[in-house]
Order: C-alpha cells, then structure tokens, then sequence
C-alpha cells in the first residue's frame, strides 16, 4: 500500500493507492505542519484517524508534501513520527506542499510559478524540471503575505484598533469570540495559532464584496506580488499557477491584482490531492511497464 499526502496547517489529505495505482481509500485529519505541532500532536493525529490506524502494518511507501517542510529539521521530525506508527514502511518521500502544488497544476517541461496561498503561503520557480524558491519562508509570524492567517491577523488588528467600520465590526463580533483573554491564549498558548488567526479569513471571503474587504484583499495580493512573485525576472512571460482555499475563494480579486502587474493567472485549484494522486499513479503505471 502507498500513502499519497497532502497536509496543510489546517487539514491533511490521504489517499492510500495499491501498487497498481487503484484507489483503495481517502481520508482526513487536521494538519500535520512539524514547524508549529510537536512530536507527540503529530501522532496523535495520526492515530486518531480510524482508516490510517487499521491499515498502518500494510503501509509500505509515503509521500508526504507538507506546509513546514521546507528545511530538513522539520522533515526528520515527520519521517520519525512515521516510523513509529507504519512500522512496515520501506520508502519515506517528506517534501515541503510546493511540490504538491507543483506536481498538480504544471506541466513537465514547461516552465511556471507556482504559489501557495491557503492557511500560509509561499511562491516558486519551476523551469520543467526543478524549483528555484528565492525566498526562504519564516513562518506565518513574519511572512505569509497574503494568507489566510495574513487576513485573518489583519482583521483582528482593524477591529482592536478600531478600524473596521461600524457594520463590519459589528457582524464580526456576532461570529466570533472575540475577547482579548480567549484571543491571547488561542496565539500565545495553544498549538497552531496560524491555524486559528486562517479561520478569520473566512469572514473576509464570505464579505469581500465590501469596500472594506475589497481593499484589504487587494493589500495582501499586492504585497505578495511584489514581494515574492516578481522576483523571478521572467515572471510576466509564463503563466503563474495557484493553490489553496485563499486563490481558490478570492479568484476573481487575485487575477484582476495579477492583471494590474501585468502577469498571467494559470491554474487556480483548492486543493492539489486529485493532481498529486494522478501524478503518483503515472509514475507507478511506468515503473510497471
């Protein structure tokens, strides 16, 4: 049995494949990002998952395409969690979600970059064949740009420092616990604030046709335009592809902000599991023939 994954800060995507490429099930659990969860969340997770747990002894390959992956520290830490739990694997693939999203939305041989923008965000190079990422990402606290814990932390600031209007703050205090004490502990306590500072975007998406929203939204896509997709010098000549729920529910802002940079939107998809899966089972089919 293979383990294709996908795991995001907020959710992991799993698909179990059999050595001919047939799908033999799909699951869920909550994130899997080593930056941000320790060893013991990690497992925990894992375990919890009742289809993972049943077949952990006949799992025998794992790719895993992670958000907090992108140095090695981290990958050690998801391979020993895996060795714990699916003892009779021979294979382990720990690679950080770019290569997710590169995988299910570009095309070998033809060059793209390729982004993320769901919980985090990030953007790389990809020239057919291998990746230049220019920017080494530091996490949700200091990058991020245009994220959904970038929406999400902004929203908070604008309602604290009173800059939301009046009728926006006041449908925002309606869906969400919004006292300091409850806020501080969520971010400074708790496993994953990345994780709940996206859950706030979800207010922006379900308003952006505000004028409020409209700016906002537009700040974020502009600063992360700037700041990591237009360092690539050929960036307005091939075709910038995305993934993740932020590009995919902000479509149609994120393409009229690429527009006004004179770049070309690609593929947008919410989620790179279908692509990933498909790109597995190519690769199985020819290692048969």
């Amino acid at each position: 049995m293979i383990l294709i994954v996908d795991s995001g800060s907020t959710k992991t995507d799993w698909i179990a494949l059999g050595r001919l490429g047939k799908v033999l099930f799909e699951t869920q659990t909550l994130g899997l990002n080593p930056q941000v969860l320790t060893n013991q969340i990690l497992k925990e997770r894992i375990v919890n998952n009742f289809e993972l747990y049943k077949f952990r002894k006949e799992v025998e390959e794992i790719y895993f395409y992670g958000a907090g992956c992108g140095t090695e520290p981290p990958r050690i830490l998801i391979k020993d969690v895996f060795k714990d739990i699916f003892i009779n694997c021979k294979k382990y693939s720990v690679k950080e979600d770019t290569f997710a999203a590169i995988y299910s939305t570009s095309e070998v041989n033809s060059p793209s970059i390729v982004c993320i923008l769901g919980t985090g965000s990030n953007c790389t190079y990809f020239d057919g064949q291998e990746i230049d990422q220019k920017v080494t990402s530091l996490g949700y606290i200091i990058m991020d740009d245009a994220s959904g814990n970038y929406f999400g932390r902004q929203l908070l600031r604008e309602y604290y420092f009173n800059g939301m209007p009046a009728k926006m703050a006041k449908k925002f205090e309606n869906e969400f616990e919004l006292d300091a004490g409850k806020i501080k502990d969520k971010l400074y306590k708790q496993p994953n604030p990345n994780t709940y500072l996206a859950t706030f975007a979800k207010f922006l998406i379900n308003n952006k046709d505000s004028e409020y929203s409209q700016s906002l939204i537009k700040r974020g896509f502009d600063l992360f335009i700037e700041k990591q997709i237009l360092q690539f010098s050929d960036a307005k000549l091939i075709p910038i592809h995305f993934v993740g729920s932020i590009s995919f529910y902000l479509k149609d802002e994120l393409i009229e902000s690429l527009s006004k940079h004179g770049l070309r939107a690609g593929n947008i998809i919410r989620k790179p599991i279908e692509g990933l899966v498909k790109f597995h089972q190519k690769k199985l089919q020819h290692n048969n023939h």
